[in-house]
């Protein structure tokens, strides 16, 4: 049996933690419409689906979902990524990862698998024996040669964790984002969970290579007007070095704090090349 529009219009706003009152404010609605909308006394019109659905920031599927059950036809579309329409798209996230070289960046989609990578990202992931195409959720939660390079993997699962729940709770739920969800916490132990005394501003990743090791944070982007399904949903990941050492392997240049720097870059690249 199909959910009414006025099911699915209070699931979303009890998850968004708005009563009628705040929805209908934040709408410009009144509370009582909310109120007849949600128990079927009132019909709402397209423009009203849609508004309601921007103010309580409903991903585009289920803004679809929202229309279909009030009678309407879908408003958003998911595109291929290699439709012409996409091309601009296609140019613009090819332009920002290339451009963070030689720092690594990767366009990830909903469920991370990796759409595109840059060169330092190639290199840095063929290590791990790892390419465009696979998933980082998989990686992630088996044991698989990415975990066994990262040096402080309690912390960084702690925080993939977090990000998991977060970018499930956006979206009203994600099986697949759930499940590694799951996973992760399934294989952390009560000590993990404890709070440090001093918080740093990030928590970097740092990653096991050649006998050296390399500490990147990242800083997450994504098309904030973007009305395609799938590209709502893309994230642009750009990674930075956390300290001068790292950031001298990266830049193949000397540094004070790290002994042969360029030694350590060429080791990096040597095994990156040997897996592709």
């Amino acid at each position: 049996m199909d959910t009414s529009f006025g099911d699915l219009l209070k699931d979303w706003r009890v998850q968004r933690r708005l009563s009628q009152l705040d929805l209908g404010l934040a709408a410009n609605v009144s509370a009582r419409h909310i109120s007849f909308l949600e128990t079927g006394r009132a019909k709402p019109s397209r423009s009203m689906v849609l508004q309601l659905s921007e103010t309580m920031q409903v991903p585009r599927a289920v803004r679809n979902v929202l229309l279909n059950s009030a009678g309407f036809v879908n408003a958003y579309r998911s595109r291929d990524w290699n439709a012409a329409d996409m091309a601009p798209i296609r140019a613009a996230i090819a332009w920002t990862l290339e451009r963070h070289d030689p720092f690594p960046a990767l366009a990830l989609d909903r469920h991370w698998t990796v759409v595109h990578a840059n060169k330092a990202a190639t290199q840095l992931l063929a290590a791990v024996a790892f390419q465009a195409g696979d998933s980082l959720l998989d990686a992630l939660t088996h044991d698989s040669a990415l975990c066994a390079a990262i040096e402080n993997w309690p912390d960084v699962r702690q925080h993939l964790l977090a990000r998991l729940r977060v970018e499930s709770a956006q979206l009203g739920g994600d099986p697949v984002l759930d499940q590694a969800a799951t996973t992760l916490a399934q294989q952390s132990s009560v000590t993990e969970h404890e709070t440090p005394a001093s918080l740093s501003a990030v928590t970097p990743t740092r990653y096991r290579f050649g006998g050296g090791v390399l500490s990147l944070f990242s800083t997450i982007a994504q098309f904030g007007t973007a009305e395609d399904i799938a590209l709502a949903d893309l994230k642009i990941e750009l990674m930075f070095p956390d300290d001068e050492a790292t950031r001298a392997v990266f830049l193949g240049v000397p540094a004070s704090s790290t002994p042969g720097p360029d030694a350590e870059r060429r080791k990096i690249k040597t095994r990156a090349h040997t897996k592709l």
